[in-house]
């Protein structure tokens, strides 16, 4: 049986994050002025959302010490304001019409995109609902997790929508 609280994946699941969260402060700073607004507002909301599920994830780890787990989270708040700052050094340069750019983004976007589905499913979803809490538990339970989960699901898809 897995352990619920093995680093490595917790790490590769912060790598997934981390590496999608450098692309929001980057994309957030090169968008027009007409998309800043919604952006922030966006990036708020699902910047909180993810800190939350990799906050419990590093917050379990038993065999972790507090200041690699401090190190580990401090990686995720730091990420986007320096993706923003490569995002302010790149702006006068940046041409988002441009074929490479958008090549560029589509791809990393996508890499990204992989690595937080493959996270979501394999390493988080799967943990909960094969060999964490949600094992043994009661029809109820159950289907206060099926609710949780959908709508999670709905409010991220709402908030990619608007964005």
């Amino acid at each position: 049986m897995p352990k619920l609280d093995d680093p490595l994946s917790v790490l590769i699941l912060e790598m997934g994050i981390i590496f999608h969260s450098a692309i929001i402060g980057v994309t957030l700073v090169v968008a027009g002025d007409s998309f800043y607004k919604v952006l922030v507002v966006v990036i708020i909301f699902h910047q909180m959302f993810e800190g939350l599920a990799l906050g419990v994830r590093i917050s379990n780890l038993s065999t972790v010490s507090m200041l690699k787990k401090l190190l580990m989270a401090s990686g995720f708040a730091f990420i986007t304001p320096l993706g923003m700052a490569i995002g302010l050094g790149v702006l006068d340069t940046f041409n988002g019409n441009d074929k490479a750019t958008i090549i560029a983004i589509g791809t990393l976007d996508a890499f990204s995109a992989g690595i937080l589905l493959w996270t979501g499913f394999v390493q988080m979803w799967s943990f909960d609902w094969l060999y964490g809490d949600l094992r043994n538990a009661g029809a109820v339970q159950t289907g206060l997790g099926v609710f949780a989960l959908v709508s999670g699901l709905v409010a991220m898809s709402v908030l990619g929508k608007w964005a």
